[in-house]
């Protein structure tokens, strides 16, 4: 009888769980498909993909890649009604293109317990042009409502099989099962790689003999391959990362070698020795970076008569950087010469700096052209050559056994520093004598903001304070820009910030746009809360950070901060002899693993002096996403500890 009990659990609780459970395992709507209408692991989700599968292939007969795709989808609320209308994108190019075939798509909705089925009309397909390489194919799924689901497949034949298609395993929907299968023809080479951290559940390989047989008796062995991913996250951006293109999950496809049937071999990846002699070589890149142009600039004599090289390099920046505008362009190519630039006073980021280059190589700095990617534009691969994976151009100085990032598209950076756009973790250097190699991105200082403040309550409960505010590195320069560009609307949006105080004098120390530091004074009035002769103060009358910026259940990707930060406040406060000192913040100490990063808070209450020091230490640029819980937690800590500190102070 025990074990019949046992049985009846076992068999009990398993039909519980598969109650509880949508199908993940085929593309087959399932009662539960259909009411099921919460997913457990993502309260937040608006719409699930239950499943999907990618397979891609060449056809043994017309030699085109199809790629063939199908999904199933929950709709969860009124929010993921947006995931019911498709849209996708064919490629054409030289009078051929791709073309989509037998698109099916199938609405489900539960009626009295039974799924009725509303299919798509032909009629609803729309097709537009998106642009001179690319057509639209678009979709909607008919009566979606909370609670559908919907079931799609198509398929696409393409003429261009060096393009094989990648696969995106997540998306900003989670997904409970995702699978691509390939064949690959064994004459077609590729560099594959993996995206992202979230780890494959099947990988598996294969080979298919003589997949592809020609009229002449040639022929080829196909690879096989399966990827696999289950129970994927949504991807949702937060703040502190770069382009999301670098962490989604996906897996991408680079043709490397093509052996012809005939016995021809292209390479189509090039080496980087290969991209180093192209670039030397390139009339809008090597040959600019060898003009001599220091005859057609007027720089100061007192610059280039400069013994010390560093004084003289930073002279030349400055010169660039004062005279030449950035148009705004992203581009490794100078798309006009360097004389041009000169003439017209405006121009891309290479050209600017491909100037700065020369001038400096002109007058005895050891200079390198950088090959850089944007924090918006995605990482570039360090596989194998990709030169459409930059879109920027730094230039690096030695002097004195020093190295320096520079860019003079900026007028307000300092010598040495990069705008944050292009702090994406490394670059390429150019050196052709030599051979290129890959440099790290990283800024040689710690930007911070130090802010020391002095109160003092009278007896009638008026609060007098004075603020000496230091920002520095990438916290001065978002100030520089704002202030430089319009110093009234400055004081007046810092008046703005901060309502209940009566501004008296604020005043900016620092009249250098370039200068590494941003400092300013302010004198201010305010009147403590007063409840029954019970004041209580806010410490923390400037505060750093009002919210954790870190929401997310689980982050996926790294937490990419560009810099190392630091925030120091030290407050004064002297309270009249009226008033009784009953009640100061608890200090706190806090650290992030791996010493990694620091909050202190200390309070020294002395008579009726009260002593303030808090500071907050970054110390990493980029963040493994191991350390998201703990940054979740530390900054919890570090929002309480600015907005939930409280002096409290009564009259005798």
């Amino acid at each position: 009888m025990k074990v019949f009990y046992l049985f009846i659990f076992l068999i009990s609780g398993l039909s519980i769980y598969a109650q509880d459970s949508f199908n993940s395992e085929s593309y087959i709507v399932t009662k539960n498909d259909l009411e099921l209408n919460s997913y457990s692991k993502d309260s937040t989700a608006n719409a699930l993909v239950i499943y999907e599968k990618g397979n891609s292939y060449i056809d043994k007969n017309t030699f085109k890649l199809i790629f063939e795709h199908q999904q199933k989808l929950k709709i969860l609320t009124r929010d993921g009604f947006d995931k019911a209308t498709i849209t996708l994108y064919l490629y054409n190019n030289d009078g051929r293109k791709e073309k989509v075939e037998d698109i099916m798509a199938i609405t489900h909705n539960s009626v009295n317990g039974q799924d009725v089925k509303t299919q798509l009309d032909k009629s609803q397909i729309f097709t537009e042009k998106y642009n001179d390489n690319y057509t639209l194919v678009k979709f909607t799924l008919p009566k979606v409502q909370e609670g559908s689901v919907i079931t799609y497949s198509y398929s696409i034949e393409s003429p261009f099989i060096y393009k094989f298609k990648g696969w995106d395993f997540q998306d900003d929907i989670p997904k409970l099962y995702s699978e691509y299968n390939t064949s690959i023809p064994a004459n077609y080479e590729y560099n594959i790689k993996l995206v992202g951290s979230l780890p494959l559940v099947k990988n598996e390989s294969g080979r298919h003999i003589e997949c592809i047989r020609l009229n002449n008796g040639g022929s080829a062995d196909c690879f096989t391959s399966i990827y696999a991913m289950e129970d994927i996250p949504a991807f949702i951006d937060e703040d502190y990362m770069t382009t999301r293109e670098n962490y989604l999950a996906s897996i991408d496809y680079e043709l490397k070698i093509f052996r012809g049937f005939d016995g021809t071999v292209e390479n189509i990846t090039k080496t980087w020795k290969t991209a180093d002699d192209e670039l030397k070589s390139d009339p809008n890149i090597g040959r600019q970076l060898i003009k001599n142009v220091s005859s057609n600039v007027s720089i100061a004599d007192s610059v280039l008569t400069e013994s010390n090289l560093y004084k003289k390099a930073k002279g030349i920046f400055e010169y660039v950087q004062s005279n030449f505008v950035w148009n705004g362009e992203y581009s490794i190519y100078n798309n006009s010469s360097v004389k041009d630039l000169i003439k017209n006073k405006s121009g891309n980021v290479a050209e600017i700096n491909i100037l700065l280059h020369n001038l400096l190589d002109d007058n005895g700095i050891n200079v390198y052209p950088v090959l850089v990617s944007t924090r918006n534009h995605g990482l570039p691969t360090k596989i194998y050559p990709v030169i459409s994976d930059f879109n920027y151009l730094i230039v690096q100085a030695e002097i004195n056994n020093k190295i320096y990032h520079l860019d003079a598209t900026d007028p307000y950076l300092s010598f040495g520093m990069l705008p944050f756009r292009s702090l994406n973790q490394y670059g390429r250097k150019l050196d052709f004598k030599n051979g290129s190699d890959w440099i790290d991105i990283i800024p040689s200082k710690r930007s911070t903001i130090s802010r020391k403040v002095q109160l003092e309550i009278n007896s009638e409960g008026l609060i007098s304070g004075s603020l000496n505010a230091n920002s520095t590195g990438y916290h001065a320069l978002s100030k520089k820009e704002a202030y430089f560009d319009n110093p009234t609307n400055y004081y007046k949006t810092n008046k703005d910030d901060h309502p209940d105080l009566d501004i008296l004098n604020h005043e900016v120390e620092h009249k250098d746009k370039t200068s590494f530091n941003f400092v300013e004074d302010m004198e201010f009035e305010y009147v403590a809360e007063d409840l029954g002769g019970v004041f209580y103060l806010d410490p923390f009358v400037f505060k750093f950070f009002k919210e954790n910026p870190f929401k997310l259940q689980e982050r996926t990707y790294p937490i990419d901060f560009g810099y190392k930060d630091s925030f120091l406040y030290n407050l004064n406060l002297f309270v009249d002899e009226s008033y009784e000192i009953i009640e100061v913040p608890k200090p706190l100490n806090a650290k992030l693993p791996n010493n990694s990063g620091e909050l202190v808070f200390k309070v020294l209450k002395n008579d009726n002096n009260i002593r303030i020091y808090y500071k907050v230490d970054f110390d990493k640029e980029i963040y493994e996403r191991e350390y998201y819980s703990y940054l979740k937690k530390f900054m919890n800590e570090v929002v309480n500890s600015e907005n939930n500190s409280l002096i409290v102070i009564k009259k005798k």
